[in-house]
């Protein structure tokens, strides 16, 4: 079995997917696929696929290095892998936080390409006020202080008004 014929089915079918489910990508490169993914707590989040010989890798920034609270977060993320399927959180050595995975070119079908991005939408947006709230809530406080002294909207903070709010807030 020649490796060519299996590398372009694997980029022909990411491509046919990509546009079915009206994402927006480029390809900086054969085989190469950044794509934005929309979200509703993070705005976005951009995915690297890289097709290679014998597999498809895939890259998703997260969140950057927590402020504070490294070792919650990271207790975090190991407890919530256990419950992810084909991608795993990881740590560069900046601390930032990404998604990862790697299939083998022989199971990237349509489907499971559906599949792994949804994990990863699921994965990045629907942990990101978490994550937020877990290594920058301080940053949060003092964003929020910040934006009421220069009476500036604090309204896409309202996910956190736990932690901004005044004991005398109720």
């Amino acid at each position: 079995m020649a490796d060519v014929p299996d590398e372009t089915a694997a980029a022909q079918v990411i491509e046919a997917t990509l546009n079915d489910a009206g994402l927006a990508w480029e390809s900086p490169g054969r085989g190469n696929y950044v794509v934005t993914l929309p979200g509703t707590r993070k705005l976005s989040t951009t995915c690297s696929l890289i097709v290679g010989k014998h597999s498809l890798s895939l890259n998703a920034f997260v969140v950057r290095h927590p402020d504070e609270n490294d070792a919650d977060v990271h207790r975090w993320l190991l407890e919530r892998n256990l419950r992810l399927f084909g991608v795993s959180y990881a740590i560069d050595s900046l601390g930032d936080v990404y998604l990862v995975g790697k299939l083998p070119l022989a199971v990237v079908t349509p489907e499971e390409l559906d599949r792994l991005l949804g994990v990863v939408l699921e994965a990045a947006d629907g942990a990101f006020n978490t994550l937020l709230e877990l290594g920058f809530a301080r940053s949060i406080r003092k964003e929020y202080a910040w934006r009421v002294a220069r009476g500036e909207s604090t309204r896409n903070l309202d996910a956190f008004r736990h932690l901004t709010r005044r004991p005398s807030d109720g």
